[in-house]
């Protein structure tokens, strides 16, 4: 059997037209400030997302990446949360749910410091946003620093962490925690099953689902899953998006959440010394994270972390992609890290012979190729599996994780996740991360020949 390690790099001639067929992408789904994830499924501009394609975008127009993550941050609560979707006015109402009618920020989220003139959801997405803004000021930093772009920013992404690891500490071992299965952004993971079914369906006839106007139902979250959604995001609208411990039907702590918060707080503090500011504090945050989510998520016996569900108070026995992204932390201990790359290329995710990471264990009693973060592979996640790797000594690996990203990415046409096994396209096409990430890999890849080693790399992973 050939496996990736063996596949060979795309030719030049094809990485040209991956990189033009990529900005095409990211061209198409512009709105003037910032980037749609897709025109039609997706017609807003949504938080991680926004972070993902700026890195992307950093390759194609500096300006642009900077202003992505500056129009994001224009929405921003008072009380420092980033909200997972900001709302386009000119989009009719019917053309998303839950819509701005639904949320009502303006309204309900006003105890909480939702902005008065901008429509945003209320609950949050994954901290990406500090570690995009880091490597979009290493792209062109004279260009950075003659814009102020990173002291613009920077007060707001300190609000940012703060909330989370404030607010959001709902658990109060020091970790953040997510209030709705939508906030860890694998929003139909078998994780977030168990913790669902206490969770009452809203009424089916009270909404209308308007992603199946553009996706298949056999790749969407079920009828039942989506009315718990709904529910729960109505009673957290309801309680006026307050964050109380306790006070949650839902509440889980993720490990891909927090692994991104303590590389995300790495780059604040390295965004600090470039500004003036002290960076100690955020170093040491990262460093009491990285230990909070040893000492909650590792699981031993699994080989890698879990989510913990807080109502019940127990580790959540669902393997998911999550688990592995922690491997993007510099500061885990060397046991953990080779545990987690055996658990990557063992047989639940077949990391080297699948074409990319599974978002849910390959043996798992709930995989299901097709479905929505239920077994399909999404680049997000393979991008930052494949830093980990690069981070942790294994340039071979990622070298071949890169290799059937850029190929999975071109034959998918930029699709929104694929199929573990054959790479073909699944969920919406010309989707805006996707394009951007593959931009990001190309460009690595031009920069260091054979790619072996870490381009740009750093000794605590805020790679550039």
């Amino acid at each position: 059997m050939t496996t990736l390690l063996e596949t060979p790099v795309p030719a030049a001639a094809d990485h040209l037209t991956l990189r033009r067929g990529a900005a095409r992408v990211l061209l198409t789904n512009w709105t003037g400030s910032s980037t749609v994830p897709s025109r039609g499924l997706y017609p807003h501009q949504w938080s991680w997302d926004s972070a993902f394609i700026a890195i992307g975008l950093r390759h194609l127009s500096v300006r642009r990446a900077q202003l992505e993550l500056e129009s994001l941050l224009g929405a921003q609560w008072a009380d420092g949360r980033i909200p997972h979707i900001v709302f386009s006015p000119a989009v009719p109402l019917d053309a998303y749910f839950p819509s701005p009618d639904f949320w009502r920020s303006s309204t309900e989220g006003a105890p909480a410091g939702a902005p008065a003139g901008t429509e945003t959801s209320g609950i949050v997405q994954p901290p990406v946003h500090a570690l995009a803004a880091w490597l979009v000021h290493q792209a062109d930093p004279e260009t950075s620093r003659r814009r102020g772009f990173l002291p613009r920013v920077y007060r707001g992404l300190v609000a940012w962490h703060d909330y989370l690891t404030g607010r959001r500490d709902l658990g109060g071992g020091g970790l953040a925690a997510m209030v709705h299965p939508w906030e860890p952004g694998m929003d139909n993971s078998p994780c977030w099953d168990a913790p669902l079914a206490r969770v009452k369906p809203a009424p089916p006839g009270s909404y209308r689902r308007a992603d199946l106007d553009h996706g298949q139902a056999a790749e969407r979250p079920t009828d039942l899953d989506y009315g718990r959604y709904v529910r729960l995001a109505a009673d957290y609208r309801d309680g006026g998006y307050a964050d109380v411990p306790g006070g949650h039907e839902f509440a889980v702590e993720d490990p891909c959440v927090n692994a991104l918060l303590i590389v995300s707080e790495q780059a604040l503090a390295r965004i600090a010394a470039e500004t003036g500011a002290d960076p100690a504090p955020h170093e040491e945050r990262a460093a009491r994270l990285t230990d909070a989510l040893v000492e909650r998520l590792w699981s031993p016996a699994d080989g890698m972390f879990l989510c913990r569900d807080l109502v019940g108070g127990e580790l959540i026995p669902e393997r998911s992609v999550a688990g592995l992204v922690p491997m993007i932390v510099p500061g885990l201990p060397q046991h953990i890290v080779q545990a987690l790359l055996d658990t990557a290329t063992g047989p639940g995710f077949r990391l080297g012979e699948v074409p990319m990471a599974p978002s849910y264990d390959l043996t798992g009693h709930a995989f299901d190729p097709s479905r929505y973060w239920r077994g399909p592979a999404w680049f997000n996640t393979s991008w930052l599996l494949e830093r980990g790797l690069r981070l942790h000594g294994h340039p071979r690996t990622a070298d071949a994780l890169r290799s059937a990203m850029l190929d999975a990415a071109g034959a998918s046409s930029f699709a929104e996740y694929v199929d573990p096994f054959t790479a073909h396209a699944r969920g919406t096409r010309a989707f805006g991360w996707t394009a951007a990430l593959t931009l990001d890999l190309l460009a690595a890849h031009d920069r260091t020949p054979g790619h072996a080693g870490d381009p740009g790399g750093t000794s605590n992973g805020v790679h550039t």
